[in-house]
């Protein structure tokens, strides 16, 4: 391995060591000591750019996450646990900090997701949307009907819509190739599938979605391939919830005359 290609890995591990929580001094200190496998404050300080003095603070901090072990030397040695242990104990950290976190949020209780709102609210970038979409087929009770191109009907949307059918909510979906009308038939088979007012492949336009007739999502691809999922830029949506939300109300009735043409409708 080139000399650059170890200063790419100490990078990345001291940048995710620093995500994970551990000071700066600590992250470089267990980097250091990672490629040492034992060392002393000197030898750590000299590896990784950190002040001898301060070496000593950061062992104390990665000795309370479980991560070092001190040899009572003259001078003492420090010695560090290994990458899949380490790896174990994050782990195991961000399963409890989740679930703390969710059962905290959920005891709060403020938020009504169905509420009644007004005006729309906006969400940019595609995994922001994704994860909205997905939020919201999760939610519902009765009815989804989802217009999109078939390059934003991944498989975790495909098998929240599957879980939705299961659950006994109607699913309609639009705007997709013949071939992946078939994967829709395959992993749903009640799901009924229809044309749309648009040619979806020749507009920037991203989803369209009612859920139980009142809430409510459109987008549109802002920069198309140009940009990345994760980009603000790549899709942006509006959304509104309630039965005299602004949005849910035009929504609806050009669903409503959509699906009524389609002999979709009830």
């Amino acid at each position: 391995m080139s000399t650059d290609s170890g200063d790419d890995f100490r990078s990345v591990a001291i940048e995710q060591l620093k995500q994970l929580g551990l000071s700066a001094y600590a992250a470089r200190t267990f980097v250091a000591l990672t490629s040492l496998g034992i060392g002393t404050a000197t030898e750590i300080s000299e590896v990784s750019e950190v002040p001898r003095t301060r070496v000593y603070d950061a062992v104390d901090e990665l000795r309370e996450r479980g991560l070092v072990d001190v040899q009572q030397s003259s001078p003492k040695q420090f010695w560090v646990v290994s990458a899949e242990t380490t790896c174990q104990k994050f782990e195991h950290e961000m399963r409890q900090r989740t679930s703390l976190l969710t059962t905290a949020l959920q005891e709060l209780g403020t938020a009504q997701r169905k509420q009644e709102q007004r005006g729309v609210w906006t969400v940019d970038g595609q995994s922001a949307v994704t994860d909205r979409v997905l939020e919201f087929i999760g939610d519902a009770d009765d009815e989804i009907v989802y217009m999109t191109v078939e390059g934003l009907l991944t498989e975790d949307i495909v098998e929240a819509l599957g879980e939705a059918a299961r659950r006994g909510v109607s699913i309609r979906v639009a705007g997709i190739s013949p071939d992946v009308q078939g994967t829709i038939r395959d992993e749903i088979p009640d799901a009924e599938l229809f044309d749309t007012l648009w040619m979806w492949s020749d507009t920037p336009a991203g989803r369209l979605m009612m859920v139980d007739r009142n809430q409510t999502l459109v987008s549109v691809l802002v920069n198309g391939s140009d940009a990345t999922p994760s980009d603000p830029r790549s899709e942006t949506a509006i959304w509104g919830a309630g039965e005299t939300n602004s949005l849910v109300a035009v929504l609806r009735a050009i669903f409503a005359w959509r699906l009524e043409r389609d002999g979709l409708d009830d």
